[in-house]
């Protein structure tokens, strides 16, 4: 059987080790260039387009232009401080107040 030429989301995420929705970002983001195939508009990625992501992301690293943190899911782009002690995972799972 030939290589397939073209990826689901799932196989996406799976290849990344990320999740179905991380992978969805990349493509809403415009990182990741998908295509949309039919009625039901299932996203497709190319696996050279997938394989150019990846270099790219070796790149930013080799440059050290990666982001500390991710971007904000407001697109804001700020990131509000926040003290660790509160953070759920400093907690045990609950906020201290």
């Amino acid at each position: 059987m030939p290589t397939p030429r073209f990826l689901t989301l799932d196989d996406v995420a799976e290849i990344l080790n990320v999740s179905w929705s991380q992978a969805y970002a990349l493509v809403r983001r415009k990182e990741l260039i998908a295509i949309q195939i039919g009625g039901r508009g299932q996203w497709r990625v190319e696996v050279d387009e997938l394989e150019r992501f990846i270099q790219q992301k070796y790149a930013e690293a080799r440059a050290g232009t990666v982001p500390e943190r991710p971007a904000v899911p407001d697109g804001s782009g700020e990131h509000p401080e926040q003290d660790v002690a509160s953070t759920p995972s400093a907690t045990g799972g609950r906020r201290r107040r």
